[in-house]
């Protein structure tokens, strides 16, 4: 991944795509420990821990972990804020919600992003330590999904820099009928547009791929 442009290493031992099971804190500690361990001592990269439990980010950023990634934006665990500032460690909050009841979308999850930020500032995490995500996938439709990322943009209106974490999920299935492994094409869609919107960071699995699309828009737009 490093060979192919990744910038960040994201690591995680609980799926939580729609649906998942939910495992114990210390199943999830035996499972993403030893990769973390592993990587901080023979690579000089930044790690990122997807966790929304405080115990197991705590485990993490002993060992080197850099970067919180809560898909619940420091909701879900009320420790998450205060112990990722005790670590000055980075954070990417992410919209989540329980249903998908919105009074006007767009505006709701930038309402529901902003109550995410106020818990980290309050908590004291500076604001060059905040990345947001507007959590394609989780809480929304599918003509949510389509519409955030349309309007990815009016994140900036937080202040912060953006995450899209769009590769191979549902919504490029559901747009073009194609299983998980065929998915390649639409998510270089997306992460060309996600330059073009001025997102700062996108989560993949096809690295070497994305990060050739990448240069070349922002060679196109006179970026690098």
């Amino acid at each position: 991944m490093l060979e192919e442009g990744a910038d960040i290493i994201d690591v995680g031992g609980e799926s939580t795509r729609p649906g998942h099971s939910v495992i114990t804190d210390e199943e999830e500690i035996l499972r993403i420990i030893p990769v973390i361990k592993n990587i901080k001592k023979n690579f000089d990269v930044p790690v990122s821990v997807d966790t929304y439990k405080s115990g197991v980010a705590k485990s993490a950023l002993d060992v080197g972990a850099d970067l919180i990634n809560d898909i619940w934006g420091f909701k879900y665990d009320p420790r998450m804020a205060e112990l990722t500032k005790s670590y000055n460690a980075v954070c990417c909050l992410m919209h989540n919600r329980d249903n998908i009841n919105y009074d006007n979308f767009i505006e709701d999850v930038l309402c529901d992003l902003q109550k995410s930020v106020d818990i980290a500032l309050n908590a004291g995490i500076l604001k060059d330590k905040i990345i947001v995500d507007p959590g394609v996938g989780f809480g929304k439709t599918y003509k949510n999904n389509i519409e955030v990322i349309n309007k990815i943009e009016r994140l900036k209106e937080l202040g912060f820099p953006i995450l899209l974490a769009v590769s191979r999920k549902s919504v490029i299935g559901t747009a073009l009928n194609l299983p998980v492994e065929e998915r390649l094409e639409g998510t270089l869609a997306i992460t060309v547009f996600s330059v073009l919107k001025g997102c700062a960071f996108v989560r993949v699995h096809d690295v070497k791929e994305n990060k050739r699309v990448i240069t070349m828009t922002e060679k196109l737009i006179g970026r690098c």
